[in-house]
């Protein structure tokens, strides 16, 4: 082989490992290429997936739209415990009113929701035995007072040694039982409330005045007039609503949070918008079984005059304060289930000032007077800001730009 021959090959030899090396190297730019772009979409689809992104706002349109933004701080927050019950007054502020005597209802001078006094009539009574019981009286008291003078007379002659004792002793004994008769009949007068002393002198009474026990506001009228009712027959009720108060069910679960001197905040199922507050001053030492639940008394701090005994509250105790992270309502907002808030950064390029907001996943805790209890998955980095509002608003923007992202 000349030398010609050889010079020819070498050279074939060296224009195929060129052209193989240049090949090999731009199937690694293109691979290196490709994995970067795949990259990136990886990253914008993942973004797209999860529905959340950033929103950019001019320094213009941040300000217009009032956006507070401050550092993530703490606030005192209480533990709440839920509870339901139902607005009561205590036993020695209700009062029923019975019939001592049995009779039939002249007249009701009272309706329901009537206000009256300790002692006010409220109805009237009449019976025939009524007039007996007084001339039964009338005629022991004129018995007693004859065998006073009696008595007194005997007793003279015992001491001047003229009577005879067995007769001093007999009229003694008569006069100490008629004593006790007049006494007896005095006592059943005042409990129809009947002045003895005006029966005594002649004015007897034909009806039986029924009064109220207590001050308070006619509950019910249970009676009619012209019923017959029988002695202990309910017939009115009066509640005094000026002791009210709130009677919650704690569960069992929550009851060892609960104690005298918590405040408590309620609403009235019945009555829209209201929200009164008040303070625990007895807690209850018994379970009742259905349900396993405490009985927690609060007194009402302004009682309102719609505050009526038996009425459904829906109650929250507030068991304790704690500072915790916590940001106003309006800074959190929900998206498929999850709460997010928006961190706030400043950017500056070219002579333009731009906000970025963007959502972070957060979980939320105590709930209180517009705050909410922040508690971060992942801690923010240092020195990072938070918007205190307009939540909702940054999500429809990040939308709208996800829409017009996707066309």
């Amino acid at each position: 082989m000349n030398i010609k021959t050889i010079n020819l090959l070498m050279l074939a030899f060296s224009l195929t490992l060129f052209i193989g090396c240049k090949e090999d190297s731009n199937k690694e730019e293109n691979s290196s290429g490709v994995t970067a772009s795949n990259s990136e979409e990886d990253k914008e689809n993942n973004e797209e997936k999860s529905g959340m992104r950033s929103v950019h706002l001019s320094e213009l349109k941040f300000n217009s739209l009032g956006i507070k933004v401050d550092s993530l701080g703490t606030k005192a927050l209480s533990g709440i415990v839920e509870a339901n019950g139902q607005l009561e007054v205590p036993p020695q502020y209700e009062a029923t009113v019975t019939a001592i005597l049995g009779g039939n209802v002249t007249s009701i001078k009272v309706i329901e929701g009537d206000k009256v006094r300790n002692g006010e009539v409220l109805a009237y009574l009449s019976h025939p035995n009524l007039t007996k019981m007084q001339t039964d009286y009338i005629n022991a008291y004129n018995r007693m007072q004859f065998l006073e003078k009696e008595f007194e007379r005997q007793q003279r002659l015992y001491e001047a040694e003229v009577g005879s004792g067995k007769t001093f002793q007999q009229t003694q004994a008569d006069f100490q039982s008629v004593k006790g008769e007049v006494s007896g009949y005095e006592s059943q007068l005042r409990q129809l409330n009947i002045n003895a002393t005006q029966v005594r002198n002649g004015n007897l009474y034909e009806y039986v005045p029924v009064v109220s026990p207590i001050t308070g506001f006619i509950e019910k009228v249970k009676v009619q007039i012209g019923q017959y009712v029988e002695p202990q027959t309910s017939m009115f009720m009066v509640v005094d609503n000026e002791h009210v108060h709130a009677d919650l069910m704690v569960f069992e679960k929550d009851i060892y949070k609960v104690k005298e001197g918590q405040k408590i905040s309620f609403t009235l199922e019945s009555v829209p918008g209201s929200n009164l507050t008040g303070e625990i001053y007895s807690v209850g030492k018994q379970f009742e079984q259905n349900p396993k639940a405490v009985h927690v008394h609060a007194e009402i701090d302004k009682k309102e005059d719609y505050l009526i005994p038996g009425m459904y509250i829906q109650g929250k105790i507030r068991t304790g304060e704690a500072p915790v992270p916590a940001l106003p309502e309006e800074a959190v907002i929900e998206e498929d289930g999850n709460p997010y808030v928006f961190t706030a950064q400043k950017h500056q390029e070219e002579g333009k000032t731009e906000w970025e907001l963007k959502p972070v996943q957060v979980r939320t805790g105590i709930t209180e007077d517009g705050w909410v209890e922040i508690k971060l998955l992942e801690p923010l980095p240092e020195g990072v800001m938070v918007a205190y509002n307009n939540a909702y608003y940054l999500v429809s923007e990040m939308q709208k730009s996800q829409t017009s992202h996707g066309h």
